[in-house]
């Protein structure tokens, strides 16, 4: 017989082989993100009497050094803030928007079918820095250039690069090489540093610096954009003063659907976080606590949800200061229920329609402090090191999230003028009893919806800890069709199964229809912290897909 697991630990937890770290707690406030100097430049903000929120921006600046490829200033920003003196939720989108010059008509007359994924005609604006001074100006208690100093001495003094980063760090080495400052600042004698290198990167301690010293305008108005809008010139891109200028962050209303007695928050569009709500609710109408989770009957009806779901993401989304989205019926009970009826529990399906709704590579880190203030924030440059493109000597990589337009004039996420683009990045809180609960999220462009629906899953249906919840083997579903204007993928795409699902639910999936493949990781960078309803005491969890801790005191 297997020995038992240790206590409080569910059995399908161990049979399923996630469970490698235990859950950390804590007493007063926690920091849990995808590298431990990030974690612990958080956790030192929260000591000194910094809150939540002044905690996240240190830790996010922090991963601008250690981990450039995935985030940066020259990216943009989305978070949630519970606040605990009002208890009320506030999101931001800090996202930045399409050039004034950037025209659907001018790419489609350069023979462009889609827009390219790096160089200048991917870029939009940069929205981070504001959305750090959004959010310091707003519910913040420490001046910027404090908060920014950790990532100074780290950027000057350099760091050991670790061991994932390291890994991605090599594996761009050949994109940025075309790139001279790109080279330069990233590619220390011609090469990515390996795990275990000491790296440097004095340009952005002098970009940090100005930014601490003057904030928003010295990135928006003064030598840094001056410096962006010239490279821009130099290299055919399409940013002009105005579009630098004018640029600004959104306070927007969060958006919420039950799920077994939670509620759970996301960001509305351009981001893809409604396609959370829209799994969960079409996953509500099925038994998943019975089948468990290492059934394939669970497994095979979160792929057909995850399809439906995403070709409604296909469809519809957009910047809704730009068009109409339907985000309430989207989200509905009814809306799923009569979606939940287009899946087959034998047989995988292909072409699955977009419904009627109008009838009737990322950083993501959470924060919380004493006084249970929340802040669940995630930031990206989009592809790793996103358009690949560092302008002159700044330090920072531009991100390519202009790439994510559609060139189809009928589409609601079509390039125009002053637009915000299709995002992948979505920050998630959920709530329990009117109080938070859970502050989390999935890194990995389309895995982030699947990758929050199977954590609360695995928490909400199968019992799992926090930690647990995250480290549990994954499936994710590659080929749905894009707001991009990417066509579904042929046979209705690849489930593709993380070592550890069991291989007779791999071969059942198969025997269902779908064409399945063996991986070794899905996606990557969970990390949460759960505020125990009873003790209010923190739990924190960051699974082993990424080089992060979670943290507390």
């Amino acid at each position: 017989m297997p020995a038992d697991p240790p206590l409080g630990t569910p059995r399908h937890v161990r049979r399923a082989g996630s469970v490698g770290r235990s859950a950390v707690h804590a007493a007063n406030g926690m920091v849990a993100t995808s590298q431990p100097l990030a974690v612990q430049a958080g956790i030192d903000v929260l000591r000194r009497g910094g809150n939540a929120i002044d905690a996240a921006i240190a830790a996010n600046a922090v991963l601008g050094v250690v981990e450039p490829m995935s985030c940066g200033v020259g990216g943009d920003l989305f978070a949630i803030v519970w606040e605990a003196r009002t208890g009320k939720l506030h999101g931001l989108n800090a996202s930045g928007r399409s050039p004034g010059r950037a025209r659907l008509e001018d790419m489609r007359a350069r023979g462009l079918t889609e827009l390219p994924e790096s160089g200048p005609l991917s870029w939009s604006v940069p929205g981070a820095v504001d959305g750090w001074e959004a959010l310091r100006s707003r519910f913040g208690t420490r001046p910027l250039s404090e908060l920014l100093e950790p990532a100074i001495a780290i950027a000057e003094d350099g760091f050991p690069v670790s061991g994932v980063i390291a890994d991605a760090w090599q594996a761009c080495a050949a994109d940025l090489a075309p790139y001279p400052d790109s080279a330069r600042t990233f590619l220390p004698g011609g090469r990515a540093p390996r795990a275990g290198e000491i790296f440097r990167n004095p340009d952005l301690a002098a970009t940090y610096r100005e930014l601490g010293r003057g904030g928003p305008d010295a990135f928006y108005r003064g030598r840094i954009a001056r410096e962006l809008l010239a490279f821009s010139e130099e290299s055919g891109g399409l940013l002009a003063p105005d579009d630098l200028a004018d640029d600004a962050a959104s306070w927007v209303e969060p958006v919420g659907s039950d799920y077994r007695g939670v509620r759970v928050w996301e960001l509305p569009p351009p981001g893809q976080g409604i396609a959370v709500l829209q799994i969960l609710n079409i996953l509500e109408g099925y038994d998943l606590r019975s089948s468990g989770p290492l059934s394939p009957d669970y497994w095979h009806v979160f792929v057909e949800a995850k399809k439906l779901a995403y070709a409604d993401r296909a469809r519809f989304l957009g910047d809704p200061e730009k068009v109409r989205v339907p985000v309430d019926r989207l989200i509905s009970k009814a809306y799923a229920a009569e979606r939940r009826k287009l899946i087959d529990p034998s047989r995988a399906r292909t072409g699955l329609p977009a419904g009627d709704p109008l009838r009737g590579d990322t950083i993501y880190l959470s924060a919380v402090d004493a006084q249970r203030n929340c802040v669940s924030l995630m930031q990206s440059i989009f592809k790793p090191f996103g358009s690949r493109m560092v302008p002159g000597r700044l330090g920072f990589a531009l991100q390519n999230r202009g790439s994510q337009f559609s060139l189809d004039p009928a589409h609601p996420n079509r390039l125009e003028p002053r637009k915000r683009p299709f995002h992948t990045i979505i920050p998630a809180l959920a709530t329990r009893g009117g109080n938070p609960w859970l502050v989390f999220g999935v890194m990995g462009a389309d895995m982030q919806p699947q990758g929050q629906v199977q954590v609360l899953v695995n928490l909400l249906d199968f019992g799992m800890d926090v930690q647990a919840a995250g480290e549990a083997p994954r499936i994710e579903h590659l080929g749905s069709p894009s707001p991009t204007g990417r066509p579904e993928a042929q046979g209705g795409g690849v489930v593709s199964v993380e070592r550890g699902i069991p291989e007779e639910v791999f071969a059942e999936l198969v025997r269902r229809g779908h064409q399945a493949v063996w991986t070794d990781r899905n996606g990557g960078g969970y990390q949460a912290i759960l505020i125990d309803p009873v003790t209010r005491a923190l739990q924190g969890g960051s699974e082993p897909r990424s080089d992060g801790c979670a943290a507390g005191y």
